[in-house]
């Protein structure tokens, strides 16, 4: 078994647009790195991750994704924020769960709505961005499904509150 100091947080979910520096927040109060894996991801292509799948197709993701993930697979003692997506594929859920607890934030329907709405401005009415919003949310949300997940409701909760509730969770299925 790992010790403490070795043990990752696994961050996924989807709760809004902020959910990156949720992570960093966390990583700082804990004393430990913050990696997030889309990133990594986007750093390698060059490109964002929807203008790589636009221009080259789902399996060159899945292709790169696979080469990071190869190296995150080896990090200890870090946060992580991986998309429930990536944790979908191959068994990389599984890997990850043995270098700490995955913790997936969610929020009711109505929140995300309120909060893409917030995001998105006068975009959130056209329903093509609207839709693809939706999409995003029901992939990242497949994750639930995962064995071994710990779900974390932020629906009620403020951001300096999803920390601290956060953290809470880390110390009490974490260490």
């Amino acid at each position: 078994m790992l010790s403490p100091v070795d043990r990752n947080l696994i961050l996924t979910g989807y709760t809004g647009p902020n959910q990156p520096a949720i992570g960093q927040q966390v990583a700082a109060r804990l004393g430990m790195r913050f990696v997030n894996v889309d990133l990594l991801l986007e750093s390698r292509a060059e490109m964002s991750l929807d203008d790589l799948r636009g221009r080259y197709g789902e399996a060159r993701l899945k292709t790169l994704e696979t080469e990071v993930m190869r190296d995150v697979l080896l990090y200890r003692g870090v946060v992580l924020r991986v998309g429930g997506q990536t944790l979908l594929h191959a068994d990389y859920a599984e890997r990850l769960q043995a270098t700490g607890p995955i913790v997936c934030l969610v929020v009711t329907l109505d929140a995300v709505l309120r909060r893409l709405h917030l995001l998105l401005g006068a975009r959130y009415h056209n329903p093509n961005e609207r839709a693809m919003a939706i999409a995003h949310l029901k992939r990242e949300w497949a994750v639930r499904q995962i064995a071994g997940i710990h779900e974390l409701d932020a629906t009620y909760l403020n951001e300096a509150e999803t920390i601290d509730a956060v953290i809470a969770r880390w110390r009490e299925i974490g260490i």
